[in-house]
């Protein structure tokens, strides 16, 4: 590691949770330099639901680039971009009937954050945006203004402005509608709220700490929109193409958000590619307003098409990514059973789970354990305290079930570690 050390910039933060040189990938499998193999319940932040190196896709990008297919094309037309658009068209938006542009950004979802704030502010000559406690949109200006972890945003260096923070579902406890909240100073004049040109969230909070918003929250926010003339901008970089069961995550919730962000995933490949989906009455855009060198993927869109082709023509990986889904949150809630005097929780939906610790050491040391054990999985909350699996959605039953042992045992060891500590302190 000492060249990473002596040559790459302090910023660089993965490969501090996972010391070693990886070389290659396939499937759910990560492979070091050392020939040490790990099962990758991380997913490139959730980069890779089809897991690395897909066999299918990689065959169809191979063949595009040994044709001479375009790579680099700024915005023109392509027969990359064409085939993408028909297929996403016909695939995933014709049967769910949903009625969008697509607007192809910068290569991160940062980019397409940055698209869609500008697309509500724009259109509703409205400068206020309401974001939610936990959030997390980005670490360019407009999207840090939107993430509420003041870790990223006191790296700004500059105040983040035009962004109103209200509590998301459950924030001030189950009990709490926090819409009707939203409705009451959206209502009030002297609330010192300034009528936002849109509402922007995750429907699963992933850095945030696997936070779930439940659907009859979900359907009364829109509604709450809808009253106050405010755009609804569903930030689905994370929770989309496939992680909660369904392709777009607020499918099951039955609303169809004015803004729609994609990207990680989109590409099926671990290319970079992002896309706002917008309501067509609000693709007000002048020719090049919002452009950049890197607008849309040629070797993305060749990618992203066959996964729409291959994984989504029918239910049937849905419904398998519901079981594994079951799979999962069952075996993380045996483990809370397990350990019931500690108060610890499960929450996610699909294949994003998180087991909250309550304790950042506590899940720090259990992931620290698990990689050593081979298995790659994060943290993330507020405190680092929540443990989140986010392994490919193509894993294997046996490999899910492999990793959920090396974890349980990993769990266990910290656990006793961490009574063992408590004895000691209070003995």
């Amino acid at each position: 590691m000492i060249v990473f050390n002596q040559l790459e910039s302090n910023v660089r933060n993965y490969c501090r949770s996972f010391p070693t040189v990886f070389k290659k990938a396939q499937g759910s499998i990560l492979e070091d330099e050392n020939g040490c193999k790990y099962l990758d319940f991380f997913s490139g932040a959730g980069t890779l639901n089809y897991g690395h190196n897909n066999p299918k896709l990689k065959e169809r990008l191979l063949d595009y680039i040994n044709a001479d297919g375009l790579v680099h094309s700024l915005d023109m037309a392509t027969v990359a971009k064409k085939e993408f658009l028909i297929a996403f068209a016909e695939i995933i938006l014709k049967p769910r009937e949903l009625d969008y542009k697509i607007q192809f950004c910068g290569p991160t979802g940062t980019n397409a954050i940055e698209a869609a704030l500008k697309i509500a502010r724009n259109t509703t000559g409205r400068h206020n945006v309401i974001s939610f406690s936990n959030s997390f949109h980005g670490v360019t200006l407009g999207s840090l203004a939107a993430t509420a972890n003041a870790y990223y945003r006191e790296a700004s260096g500059i105040p983040t402005i035009g962004v109103t923070f209200m509590p998301y579902d459950g924030y001030l406890g189950s009990d709490v509608d926090t819409t009707e909240y939203l409705d009451k100073v959206l209502s009030d004049r002297s609330s010192g709220v300034d009528l936002p040109a849109a509402v922007i969230l995750e429907t699963v909070q992933g850095e945030g700490g696997v936070n779930v918003a439940s659907f009859s929250w979900l359907r009364s926010l829109l509604k709450v929109c809808r009253k106050h003339h405010v755009l609804l901008i569903v930030d689905d970089v994370q929770a989309g193409c496939g992680r909660t069961g369904t392709f777009f995550s607020f499918e099951e919730a039955g609303i169809s958000p004015d803004l729609v962000i994609l990207s990680k995933s989109l590409s099926g490949f671990g290319l970079p590619f992002s896309v706002v989906l917008i309501k067509p009455e609000l693709d007000q855009w002048k020719p090049g307003q919002h452009n950049g060198t890197f607008r849309g993927n040629n070797l993305a869109f060749v990618t992203a098409k066959a996964a729409l082709e291959i994984y989504w023509q029918n239910d049937c990986f849905s419904a398998s990514v519901k079981e594994k889904g079951t799979i999962l949150r069952n075996r993380l809630e045996q483990i809370v059973k397990n350990n019931w005097e500690w108060d610890f929780s499960v929450r996610g939906r699909g294949m994003i789970q998180g087991l909250d610790c309550k304790d950042g050491d506590l899940a720090s040391n259990i992931a620290r354990k698990a990689f050593e054990k081979g298995l790659v999985i994060e943290t993330c909350g507020s405190k680092g305290q929540v443990i989140k699996c986010l392994s490919p959605l193509t894993i294997s039953e046996q490999e899910l079930e492999q990793g959920l042992n090396i974890l349980e045992n990993c769990f266990t060891a910290a656990f006793r570690s961490a009574v063992a500590v408590t004895t000691m302190h209070t003995g």
